[in-house]
């Protein structure tokens, strides 16, 4: 049976509209590491694709090399152990922490890096399990589309031009955004995720939220 924020999620999303089931071995491996509650959706829900896939919940394995490049030389790279959860159709990354729990969100189209200083420390299993219950409880398709210049949604405008996305695939922009791109539906690809995130990465390093903190001292 569900529960009360995966069932919410699941009346804003509707059922998996692509679902993967989730090997053993990446329960032996990720227990410990990730909240026990998460991994209780891999088991009952698998790793899915929903709203026809706005959001996709992931393996995180399949996502290390894209996380470690775009945390490379910021403090987050030492400050816990991240690993991506979850990601959207225009390529946000969503990280859980070992210790921090859901506490960072990487919006690739815009080379940015999103935290709150509050959810980066360490946190106790429950509420590390809360922040993944909210991270879904709270989750709106709409907030996970992306407007054109003009302020009109693109997903289904997208999807009907460009056909549905695979697992492995994304919606972005060509010219890019950070090359002064413009976001409107000519401009938009689909597009292999991993080989795409990369070549953004490379454009500039992304920009953190924070300046003047000591990260050393929000973990001890």
């Amino acid at each position: 049976m569900r529960d009360p924020d995966f069932a919410l999620f699941i009346e804003s999303f509707g059922e998996a509209t692509h679902s993967t089931h989730v090997p053993e071995e990446s329960f032996v491996k990720w227990v410990g590491k990730l909240p026990p509650i998460l991994l209780t959706y891999w088991r009952e829900e698998g790793w899915a694709g929903y709203a026809d896939g706005r959001l996709w919940t992931v393996n995180p394995d399949d996502y290390e090399d894209i996380k470690d490049a775009w945390l490379e030389e910021t403090p987050l790279a030492t400050l816990d152990n991240f690993h991506v959860i979850a990601r959207s159709a225009f390529g946000d990354l969503y990280l859980c922490g070992e210790r921090t729990g859901r506490s960072v969100t990487i919006v690739c189209l815009h080379n940015e890096i999103l935290a709150l200083k509050n959810n980066l420390k360490p946190s106790a299993l429950h509420e590390q399990d809360l922040s993944i219950q909210s991270f879904f409880g709270s989750s709106d398709p709409e907030d996970l589309d992306y407007p054109d210049a003009n302020g009109k949604l693109l997903f289904d405008r997208a999807m009907k031009k460009y056909g549905p996305l695979a697992p492995d695939e994304m919606y972005g922009f060509e010219p890019a955004l950070l090359l002064g791109g413009t976001a409107k539906l000519e401009n938009l690809r689909r597009l292999k995720l991993d080989p795409h995130l990369h070549i953004l990465r490379q454009f500039d390093s992304p920009t953190l939220p924070f300046s003047g903190i000591d990260f050393d001292k929000l973990m001890k």
